[in-house]
């Protein structure tokens, strides 16, 4: 991994950093792979086909952290949770709950905003069946140490999106030296721990496999979100 800016640095710096990555070959050789072979309902796009970057608002409160890109989502579009359907589920629960300016994240220019919060993944290459190595997981951990080291003066609430989250999450949160009571805390969908300052909250992830088949319906996902803009301090437009 490339050296990562010191902690003065700012969210800008470690983003440029972060995208010339290519610590992980099988990371580097799928994400320009997909990008070389494209799909047909992208047919002339070009793909970003980089490490995608955290997103959202750098005075952020809440933190959403997925587990990885999506190859033809984050991965085309280099932007969290945009371009595919996972994000357009996700983005209309934060629209209406009061967090996102629109209820869809199509591309990196169509005007999107969040609202205290910042969108992140664990891992930051899109990885073959959503599954990264261990070894590429714990790689990629100083990307966001890094990144949740900006935020820490204003971190109120880590929402973890799936199992993989949840631990990667209490994982960060300890590094960053913040308690994690033993035996650590299990995901199950609505969990909410308190870890000092911070409370990591946990939904089941707004894949098609979870949400096609019920697993997750928008009512959940909003009742997570909405526990989530409860519990963060910083000031916030009114709820609609």
């Amino acid at each position: 991994m490339p050296q990562l800016p010191t902690t003065q640095a700012t969210l800008a710096q470690l983003d440029a950093k972060l995208i010339d990555c290519r610590a992980c070959p099988r990371l580097v050789n799928w994400r320009e792979q997909v990008a070389a072979s494209g799909k047909r309902a992208y047919a002339g796009q070009q793909y970003w086909a980089r490490p995608v970057p955290g997103w959202g608002d750098p005075q952020a409160s809440i933190v959403i952290l997925g587990l990885a890109p999506a190859a033809h989502g984050g991965n085309r579009t280099g932007r969290i949770f945009t371009g595919d359907r996972s994000g357009d589920f996700l983005f209309a629960a934060l629209h209406r709950v009061g967090l996102a300016r629109l209820p869809t994240s199509a591309h990196a220019e169509d005007g999107q905003q969040l609202h205290g919060v910042r969108m992140m993944a664990a891992v930051r290459c899109a990885p073959p069946a959503n599954k990264p190595s261990p070894l590429e997981r714990d790689t990629c951990a100083g990307w966001l140490d890094a990144e949740l080291a900006l935020l820490r003066p204003r971190l109120r609430v880590v929402v973890a999106l799936g199992a993989f989250a949840w631990r990667a999450g209490l994982s960060a949160l300890a590094r960053q030296g913040i308690d994690i009571p033993r035996p650590r805390p299990r995901f199950a969908h609505a969990a909410q721990v308190q870890l000092g300052p911070v409370t990591q909250l946990a939904s089941y992830h707004p894949s098609q496999q979870n949400t096609f088949t019920g697993v997750l319906t928008p009512s959940m996902l909003d009742q997570v979100l909405t526990t989530a803009r409860a519990l963060a301090t910083v000031c916030l437009p009114p709820a609609p």
